[in-house]
């Protein structure tokens, strides 16, 4: 007997309907086979389904079994087919015959039958919505993530047999409650607040801009100047994912297994910081079997790379292209994959080996060749590639031991300047409602003309700079979409000489080139 079941198969971000079938003739040896480039969890698939069926009560057939994953030209992947291959070799054994048309089933199952937590749940129940599926059978653990897609039914069950007894009529399982999408997303929690910083007004000036436009930024200075402090403070004033933007990450998060147990979505903007021994692949993303990397879980938040001359010569320029591309493509030879890499870079350095390099207190103990070469470890074409360049120095006697009475009406909360950056974000919004940008960072050169026009005088300042800065055609972009972002924070409609000016002190010397 034959019986046909539909699953799926995640490519890159999204998902392929996978019909898997099963084929138990009356004739031949017992035996069980899998076709259809199966890897090796979906191989040993057999022991797991075998115990499960038994230990649910039910029969395992003596008979010759065939299970084909089709198209069987796509490589199959996980143990998220345990579901349906179980599900149809007792619809084709005779045990049961349920109405399984117009239903999808994915799920991993455990030796006593029950189902375990399945990555790839989101794509899945995105992939049922757009080919009109009307049911989708998932883990109970998983509900939640399938819970903020509309308009299909999502059936949580614990175990195979509760699944078999459904099908049966037996008992009665009610559909997931939708959940959503705005009642989710909130702020993140950060580390530090930007009011426990002490000074560096013009690097918290920097990170505001940065938050606010999704610019790149490079942080330089000695140790204990407040780099890493900084960078921790930022997810406390990044602004809220937008419902595209947070399914954009749960996605990813979801093909690989990071989404926390028991939530729907990834409610805030994510924040990753790779250690400097991060490998090429575990930055980019690859492997055999293709899947994201830092990058690409930072879509959309922010990667901080502390320590950034630290990391291989290889791994940096490997950041060029998702830098400048806002995606990855990782090719082999089993097929490519694409994953988004829309990403905040925010990169701490010290100015050398020691870290005193031009400080006025502490004297540097590197000889000239040793900082040079420490300097060199990062490209022209990285730091042309980052639109705000900041330089970090340790904190004044005053200021670092002074009274809390005395810093606190100077210094903001990390909640006042998180509303500057909304109402900020929520202009860019505005303005590129129906094109494919979301903040001033993503705009092309075509798209600058038309957003960011400027006043004569403004490119009078441009036209000085690019003569006496040497900049690219990269870099005066960048500091149109720097200036950009800064009119945005004052809240007014067009660029000024003020905004121009300060998005050019953002540039780096051409000693740091």
């Amino acid at each position: 007997m034959l019986a046909k079941i539909t699953s799926g198969a995640t490519v890159g971000l999204n998902a392929t309907l996978i019909d898997v079938e099963v084929d138990i003739p009356e004739e031949g040896f017992p035996g069980f086979t899998i076709v259809g480039l199966p890897d090796k969890a979906v191989e040993e698939s057999k022991e797991r389904v075998r115990s499960a069926i038994k230990n649910s009560g039910a029969d395992f057939p003596m008979a010759r079994i065939t299970v084909n994953l089709a198209p069987a030209d796509l490589p199959k992947v996980g143990p998220s087919y345990d579901l349906p291959i179980a599900l149809g070799i007792m619809i084709a054994g005779g045990q049961i015959n349920p109405d399984v048309t117009n239903s999808m089933f994915f799920g991993e199952l455990s030796l006593d039958g029950s189902l375990r937590q399945t990555n790839g749940i989101l794509p899945m129940a995105y992939l049922a919505k757009e080919k009109g599926i009307e049911r989708i059978f998932i883990p109970k653990v998983n509900e939640k993530e399938a819970a903020v897609v509309s308009k299909i039914k999502v059936y949580s069950i614990e175990s195979l047999l509760e699944l078999v007894r459904f099908l049966n009529g037996v008992i009665m399982i009610e559909p997931v409650k939708k959940v959503g999408l705005s009642t989710l997303l909130k702020t993140a929690d950060a580390e530090f607040d930007f009011a426990e910083i002490i000074g560096q007004e013009q690097a918290k000036r920097a990170m505001e801009i940065s938050a606010a436009g999704s610019h790149n930024i490079f942080m330089k200075g000695t140790p204990g100047s407040g780099k890493t402090m900084l960078a921790r403070a930022l997810p406390g004033i990044l602004p809220r994912l937008t419902e595209d933007e947070a399914l954009e990450a749960t996605k990813i998060y979801s093909i690989t297994g990071n989404l926390p147990i028991g939530q729907s979505i990834i409610t805030s903007r994510p924040f990753r910081s790779p250690h400097h021994t991060t490998s090429r692949i575990g930055l980019i993303g690859g492997g055999s079997n293709p899947s994201p990397g830092e990058v690409s879980l930072a879509h959309r938040g922010v990667l901080f790379l502390d320590e950034f001359p630290e990391f291989p010569r290889s791994v940096l320029e490997s950041l060029r292209q998702p830098m400048e591309d806002s995606f990855v493509t990782i090719s082999r030879a089993k097929g490519s994959v694409t994953y988004p890499a829309q990403f905040n870079l925010v990169a701490a350095s010290n100015p050398c080996p020691c870290g005193y390099f031009g400080d006025p207190k502490k004297a540097c103990k590197c000889l000239p060749g040793q900082i040079l070469r420490y300097q060199k470890r990062v490209s022209g074409p990285i730091l042309d590639r980052i639109d705000i360049h900041v330089h970090l120095s340790l904190l004044e006697t005053d200021k670092l031991v002074g009274t809390s009475t005395t810093l606190s009406v100077k210094i903001e909360s990390s909640k006042t300047i998180q509303l500057r950056v909304q109402k900020a974000r929520d202009i860019q919004s505005k303005r590129y409602k129906g094109t494919k940008f979301k903040s001033n960072s993503e705009l092309s050169s075509k798209a600058i003309k038309e957003f960011c026009q400027l006043s004569q005088d403004c490119l009078a300042i441009l036209r000085s700079a690019v003569a006496t800065m040497n900049l690219t055609a990269r870099s005066y972009h960048k500091v149109i979409k720097v200036a950009r972002t800064i009119a945005d924070l004052e809240g007014v409609k067009d660029i000024t000489t003020n905004h121009i000016a300060e998005a050019l002190q953002y540039r780096p010397t051409d000693d740091e080139f």
